[in-house]
């Protein structure tokens, strides 16, 4: 069965990438997310750029993991580290909701519930190709 998700060749792919190339675009994704929605909303505040800024060092360490494969380990760790931030980070969402204040402050909360949807699934992603790498390394042992 063909989906989207392929472990063959002793790497885990999503959508056909690699890991490494997935946070590249997910980091890419957040920058320009943060300043797209902090254009439309007319918002001057330093908050709506907390995407972009959450983006930006998974951008730089997701390229430093395929510039300098022997420091590949650390920099991925440091990746999902941030992503997963970025998941607590949008569970501030719950909050506005409990307070029935959700989408009061329609642009920010978007934002969150972004991050926490993005940030869960990235995280997962992440998880799932460390369980990967580990397999296959067992398995060539």
């Amino acid at each position: 069965m063909e989906n989207d998700i392929n472990q063959s060749d002793n790497e885990f792919k999503i959508f056909g990438m690699n890991i490494e190339n997935l946070s590249i675009f997910y980091g890419l994704f957040l920058i320009i997310w943060g300043i797209i929605i902090s254009l439309i909303s007319g918002s001057n505040s330093f908050t709506s750029y907390i995407p972009s800024i959450l983006g930006l060092p998974i951008f730089i360490f997701s390229y430093l993991s395929i510039k300098f494969v022997s420091k590949k380990k650390m920099f991925m760790h440091i990746v999902v580290l941030i992503g997963l931030i970025i998941f607590l980070g949008g569970l501030d969402l719950i909050r506005s909701i409990l307070t029935k204040n959700a989408f009061v402050n329609y642009w920010a909360d978007a934002s969150k519930l972004m991050m926490m949807l993005t940030g869960l699934f990235f995280t997962i992603q992440c998880v799932r190709s460390f369980i990967h790498t580990r397999k296959i390394k067992e398995l060539n042992n």
